[in-house]
């Protein structure tokens, strides 16, 4: 009988040692956090990633020291299925409650925006004023303006062709202004000339008529096709057509002098304007500025263009691949076939 009081009176105590030594531990847990002084750290959180996988993240960059505690801090709160998507700015110097507080109920420092290749500025501006990034009025001050354009080593009057498609994690300011326009218009331009370092010839950035000359052709092979396997192509047969002084005729750089309230149709009527500074069905050459932001593929196929001696194409159905001519004969039999083929659908 005092063996039997002796073993329930160690498990007594060894049960209160534990309880103690847990207690200790989370109190420990929830009041001090992992640094001191705390640095800021970044953290995304992806729209449905599972808490214990975020849980495990903060761990690993050091901004919690226990996702076990975590996890429990969270469900014991009922916030664990609450968290919000985005970037944060989080602190290595913050409570487990802090940390957890700010994902739930804070706001994310930066939004996740899509910019897709081929997006007139126009275009650009209305998709960043409908996230809530900026005024669209704002933003076209912005890149219209003469210092921006020095700055970011622009050389056309606005910065139609240097918006760089991407995927970006922006700020979005409680009320958009001219200073939230500049910020994000610049962060564009920034990323045209980050992602195209490696594209220029022996790494040397161009500057001038022949920056001019690469932007405008590749906004144009932007436009004329979506198969990444003509883009090269396709910038061939202008720079031939180019090369001999025939007209590029190209229907995109029509369409660009239209602008914003073109309507979709494009009549015989528009081609024949000679009012249209971006008719190239009637002004020779190239047209005086891009006709949108081209992504990284058509401005690599403007400066390697492939060699070959097309001077025509013509989409086999709307939308796919082209037949590519190199006589005006050739080219009118191609012409024909397209327009049967839309008659059959």
């Amino acid at each position: 009988m005092k063996t039997l009081l002796r073993l329930m009176g160690l498990l007594l105590l060894l049960a209160l040692t534990a309880g103690g030594f847990a207690i200790r531990e989370g109190k420990t847990f929830l009041e001090t956090p992992p640094a001191s002084p705390g640095e800021q750290a970044l953290f995304d959180v992806e729209p449905g990633t599972p808490f214990v996988r975020v849980a495990a993240r903060l761990q690993q960059q050091g901004i919690i020291t226990n996702a076990r505690y975590f996890g429990w801090l969270a469900r014991y709160k009922k916030w664990d299925n609450k968290l919000q998507a985005g970037r944060f700015a989080l602190n290595t110097g913050w409570t487990p409650e802090q940390v957890l507080d700010q994902l739930v109920n804070g706001h994310p420092v930066l939004y996740r925006i899509t910019l897709r290749e081929g997006l007139t500025w126009w275009e650009t501006a209305r998709i960043l004023e409908e996230a809530g990034f900026v005024r669209a009025e704002d933003f076209r001050r912005v890149i219209f303006d003469p210092a921006f354009l020095r700055h970011y080593g622009i050389p056309f009057s606005n910065a139609e062709g240097f918006l760089m498609p991407d995927t970006y994690l922006l700020k979005k300011a409680d009320k958009p202004d001219l200073a939230a326009a500049r910020a994000v218009a610049g962060r564009l331009a920034d990323t045209f000339w980050q992602k195209t370092a490696r594209l220029w010839p022996n790494g040397k950035r161009p500057t001038g008529e022949r920056l001019r000359r690469l932007v405008i052709l590749a906004s144009v092979v932007e436009k004329e096709t979506a198969i990444p396997t003509e883009r090269a192509r396709v910038a061939g047969v202008y720079a031939n057509r180019l090369q001999r002084n025939m007209l590029l005729q190209a229907d995109p750089t029509v369409i660009y002098g239209l602008g914003p309230g073109f309507n979709g149709n494009l009549r015989r009527a528009h081609l024949n304007d000679p009012n249209n500074l971006y008719n190239t069905y009637q002004r020779p050459g190239l047209p005086p500025g891009p006709i949108c932001s081209p992504g990284v593929a058509a401005l690599r196929a403007a400066i390697t263009p492939e060699a070959h001696n097309f001077l025509y194409f013509v989409a086999k159905t709307d939308g796919g691949e082209h037949d590519f001519s190199t006589n005006l004969n050739d080219h009118n039999k191609a012409v024909r076939r397209y327009l049967e083929n839309r008659k059959k659908r």
